[in-house]
């Protein structure tokens, strides 16, 4: 039963430790995410990402 116990209070740590550095960290991880989820579209074109302005604007 000992065994049991122990296994599930630590299985709760690492689920709240897991949470914690889910919040903490919550602005890098969005954005480190974002780059792989980028990466790994194959319709992606980071040409598109750019503002382009024209060399010669109309007057």
């Amino acid at each position: 039963m000992a065994a049991v116990t122990s296994a599930l209070i630590a299985i709760a740590g690492v689920v709240l430790g897991w949470i914690a550095i889910e919040i903490a960290c919550k602005p890098c991880l969005e954005k480190g995410r974002e780059a792989i989820d980028r990466s790994l579209n194959p319709d992606y074109d980071p040409d598109d990402d750019e503002i382009r302005v024209p060399i010669n604007p109309p007057n």
